[in-house]
Formats: structure tokens, C-alpha cells, sequence
């Protein structure tokens, strides 16, 4: 009888595969997943900072409203958030924390604004028991906001960029050299008033700043220091409108640099930009996301795929993540999956199983700290029989046929490995699909059906 409903549901309109009596199975159906509890800091939490520790370990940075706006650190022991040393660290209120680790000794940094030092910038480490100045505080000439901390691979010196309240707000650059902090090129070097200034490092490791350039009507800019001056990075000013939120990596694949920013010239929704050598372009359509794009976050897995976060105002401004496949940007499990309101939104990859995750300030939980991971494998528990998920040949070598009558519309494919990677992503709208799997080494993979109300996973075995 199941498969005779199938078979009569392909002469019925796409869409009506779906049987009428759905609801999630389990809580685990949900993609995203809170790590430890949703909130977990004790006071609000602004300038949400996440990064990894070598062991892939997640610890978060951020303005403590529950220390009168000090830096505080906590980490994920695998139950808990706990905190680094003690919470609130810092001499006083900070702004624009940036956390990093040192690629010498594993330590955990952090830069920021430091309002007891005339808001000029300040990095701190944790050297394994207390909170150490790295150099003196307050180092810069002005005002330091928008810090971007980043360790230079090759012999790991910590950099900071800013906008440079001691030079007209322009872009500097320092970093510190085992004694103090000195100024890598000129300082105040872009053409005009920066906002959003993002450090990263080329894999030959040569600095690299993006920021929205005010010389250059505010659009995107990025430069790189060649040793001796800061040089534009193809044009300057090369997006079409207003560049907000502005974020820089480089894709360890190809080598490029990326950009990602909300997008004034496509109604300030997010658009994903990389340089070829030679010029700036699209990365996919430009303005991919569904509304305006804040405090977008951008990072690539192991293979390379971009991952962009961002406060989506398409989903009553929560959280959001999309990918790009190669050809389109696709959303990464629910869109605006947080509770609540998403500021100030941080993604990272896991180094240990290549998940990502957002830290943000979370307005579903007090504007508490959050930080939540995309599980991409999912048990189903007591579901219908009649929805059930059917995998056939398994194992298989080349081809795999999948049949269920959990298809809509809006339904997606998705084929992952044991570490939660995805492989494989597509629409599907039909109770029978094949798929190829042909160039997958031998293992074991999940795949999962998703669609409006339901998802369903199978295990698969690739002889």
C-alpha cells in the first residue's frame, strides 16, 4: 500500500507527496543545536568574539554587562560554559573585543577598545592561570575602534587594525614584536575614514585589511602591506554601494580573498565578493540573502566552501547561515533559526569536526551570550511508518535510489560524512529520486531529507 501511494502521488501535482499528518519526531530533528545552555552568560553580552582553541575547544569574548562592561572569556568544557580565569578581566569597560589564538603557544588573545585608556587599544593573553597585558595597554596614539586581531602564521606576531582615532580615523596597523607595539607601515594609511576594519593573513602570510572606505563613498576597500607600503588590493572602492559590516577571509583552496558585507547597492542584503588576481567579483548572485544583512561572519570549512552568518532582517533579524554550493548560495538548515534577535553574530569551523558555529548576543535570552553549532546528523525517534525513509542498494558502489512520501515542495537533499561535512545538497520534489555517488571514497555517509515540518536520515554505506 506505501508504495502504490507513492506511485500514485507521481500523477498528482508536485508538492502533494507529503503526507497531511506531520510533527518533528524528535527534538534532535533540529539542525541547530544550542551548545550547553541558550543564554549562559550572567549579564548581557555585546561584541560576541568566537574562536577555537587548537584542541577545538569554543570560547567566546564579549563586553560584559555583568562586570560593568568588562572583557570576559568563557569556554565550552564539552558540558559547561565556564570561565576563564575570572569574568569581567579587563581594567575596565571594553569595546570591539577580538579574540584569536596564538599559533605559537595555543594561548588565547584578545584586543580591544579600552575605555580606561582613553579608549585606545589594548591586547590581553591568558598565560594558562591570570590575564597579562601583551605590551603596554592603551598602546595606540587614539581611539582604537573597530579592533581586528590576527597572528601572522608564519612566526605567530599578533596584528591589530582599527580605525585610528590618533590619525584622522583612518586605517593603522601595529603589531607587537616580543617587546613593544610598533606600526606596520604608515599609520592612518587608507585614503579617508574607515568603519569595520577586518585583519586577516594571505597563506604567504602578508597582512591584509578590508574596511568600508570613506574616501571612496564608503564602499569596499582592501589592502595589503608588501613589506614595505599598503597597497590596494585590485580597486579601491570595488562594490556597487555602501559596505557595512564588512568581513575578510581567505579560501586556504584557491589562496583568494573574500569578502562579505551588507550590501548598500542590493538593498543592504549580505553579497559575498572574492579577488581573482586581477579584479573583484560576485561571489553568486550579489544580495543573495532574503532581507538586509547585519553583522555579517564569514568563514570556510576544509574544503573550502564559503559560510556566510548574519542578523537576518528577512526573519525578524535572527540568526541566519548560508553556503555556497558552487552556484547558488543555499541556506544552512532553518532560516532565522535563533530564538530571538541575533547581534553581533561570530562564525567558526570547528577544527576537530568541521561544524560551524555562531556565538551572538542573543534577545531571546536576555541578550545573553549564545552559541549555537549545525548538526547535520539527526535520529529519528517513534516516527510514522508511513513517512518512513527507503535507501536502496545499501551498500552501493555508484547509484543510490531513495523513496519516501516525506517530500514537499521545499524539500532538500542532503548527504554528509561521519564528520558532519556536507558532500551532497539538492531540491527535491519527487517520492523516487536517484542520486550519484559515485566519486564518494568508501565509507559511511548520513542522509537526511528535510523539508517544511519534518526531516527524515538514513545511513548509507559507499562500497
Amino acid at each position: 500500500m506505501k508504495n502504490l501511494f507513492c506511485t500514485l502521488m507521481f500523477l498528482l501535482p508536485v508538492g502533494l507527496c507529503a503526507q497531511q499528518n506531520w510533527y518533528k519526531s524528535s527534538p534532535l530533528d533540529y539542525m541547530w543545536k544550542n551548545v550547553g545552555n541558550a543564554g549562559f552568560s550572567a549579564g548581557a553580552a555585546t561584541y560576541t568574539s568566537l574562536a577555537f582553541s587548537p584542541s577545538g575547544e569554543p570560547y567566546v569574548a564579549y563586553s560584559d554587562w555583568a562586570t560593568s562592561k568588562k572583557a570576559t572569556i568563557m569556554k565550552f568544557d564539552g558540558t559547561n560554559w565556564v570561565n576563564i580565569d575570572t569574568t569581567g578581566f579587563s581594567a575596565a569597560s571594553v569595546g570591539f573585543t577580538s579574540l584569536a589564538f596564538s599559533p605559537s603557544d595555543g594561548r588565547p588573545y584578545v584586543a580591544y577598545e579600552d575605555w580606561v585608556n582613553s579608549y585606545k587599544a589594548t591586547v590581553m593573553k591568558f598565560d594558562g592561570t591570570s590575564w597579562l597585558n601583551v605590551g603596554t595597554a592603551g598602546f595606540s596614539i587614539g581611539e582604537a575602534e573597530y579592533t581586528s586581531l590576527a597572528f601572522r602564521p608564519s612566526d605567530g606576531e599578533p596584528y591589530v587594525a582599527y580605525e585610528d582615532g590618533g590619525n584622522s580615523l583612518k586605517a593603522t596597523v601595529m603589531k607587537f614584536n616580543g617587546t613593544s607595539w610598533v606600526t606596520v607601515g604608515n599609520a592612518g594609511f587608507s585614503a579617508g575614514i574607515v568603519d569595520y576594519t577586518c585583519l586577516s593573513f594571505s597563506p604567504t602570510g602578508q597582512p591584509y585589511v578590508a574596511y568600508l572606505d570613506n574616501g571612496n563613498n564608503g564602499k569596499a576597500t582592501v589592502m595589503r602591506f608588501d613589506g614595505n607600503n599598503w597597497v590596494n588590493v585590485g580597486s579601491a572602492g570595488f562594490s556597487e554601494g555602501i559596505a557595512s559590516y564588512i568581513t575578510l577571509a581567505f579560501n586556504l583552496s584557491d589562496s583568494l580573498p573574500y569578502v562579505a558585507f551588507s550590501d548598500n547597492g542590493n538593498n543592504d542584503k549580505a553579497t559575498v565578493m572574492k579577488f581573482t588576481g586581477t579584479n573583484w567579483m560576485n561571489v553568486g548572485n550579489p544580495g543573495f540573502s532574503s532581507g538586509s544583512a547585519w553583522y555579517t561572519s564569514l568563514a570556510f570549512n576544509s574544503f573550502g566552501q564559503p559560510y556566510v552568518a548574519f542578523q537576518d532582517w528577512g526573519n525578524s533579524h535572527k540568526a541566519t547561515v548560508m553556503t555556497f554550493d558552487g552556484t547558488n548560495w543555499m541556506i544552512l538548515g532553518d532560516e532565522g533559526f535563533s530564538t530571538g534577535e541575533a547581534v553581533y553574530t561570530s562564525l567558526a569551523f570547528n577544527p576537530s569536526d568541521g561544524q560551524p558555529y555562531v556565538a551572538y548576543e542573543d534577545y531571546g535570552n536576555s541578550m545573553k551570550a549564545t552559541v549555537m553549532k549545525y548538526d547535520s546528523v539527526y535520529v529519528g525517534i517513534d516516527e510514522p511508518q508511513k513517512s518512513r525513509l527507503y535507501v536502496y542498494p545499501n551498500p552501493a558502489t555508484d547509484k543510490i535510489t531513495i523513496e519516501t512520501s516525506a517530500v514537499t515542495k521545499r524539500s532538500i537533499l542532503v548527504i554528509v560524512n561521519i564528520e558532519g561535512q556536507e558532500l551532497i545538497r539538492q531540491k527535491i520534489s519527487d517520492c523516487k529520486t536517484q542520486v550519484d555517488i559515485n566519486y564518494l571514497p568508501s565509507g559511511i555517509y548520513f542522509l537526511k531529507i528535510t523539508g517544511e515540518r519534518i526531516t527524515k536520515v538514513n545511513k548509507i554505506i559507499k562500497d
